[in-house]
């Protein structure tokens, strides 16, 4: 089996934090209503502040993180080698793609465009 690489797409990015920024904005919201803030409103700009804040500043490093699939082994960021035979299961979760290792050790491989496809492809290499 020839090395496939899973790399991050920009599209799925956006879009968790799009989603991301809508929790943050109704999160802020409640709590200032439930405080009694009759500027209830300025919850909705903190949270989008603060997702845009977090989306810019750590894009440039989670679009450089690649894993690859070889014969033998899942390779990640942070030398993290998972031989395929300890693969217990794989989810997918939004645009995320979770390894779960036999030792219960969680991997994510994030903002994937197809995370159906990612996980098909980890699912029959580790057979």
């Amino acid at each position: 089996m020839p090395e496939t690489q899973f790399t991050p797409d920009r599209t799925a990015y956006i879009r968790s934090h799009a989603w991301m920024a809508a929790l943050a904005m109704a999160a802020g919201m409640v709590i200032l209503w439930a405080m009694g803030n009759p500027h209830v409103w300025t919850g909705a700009i903190g949270g989008l502040g603060a997702i845009i804040l977090r989306g810019w500043y750590l894009m440039s490093e989670e679009m450089a993180v690649v894993w690859t699939l070889a014969d033998t082994s899942l390779t990640g960021p942070a030398e993290r080698n998972i031989p395929l035979a300890q693969i217990e299961r794989v989810h997918t979760m939004g645009s995320y793609v979770q390894v779960v290792t036999k030792s219960g050790d969680k991997h994510l491989i994030k903002y994937q465009a197809d995370p159906d496809a990612t996980s098909r492809i980890i699912e029959s290499a580790r057979r």
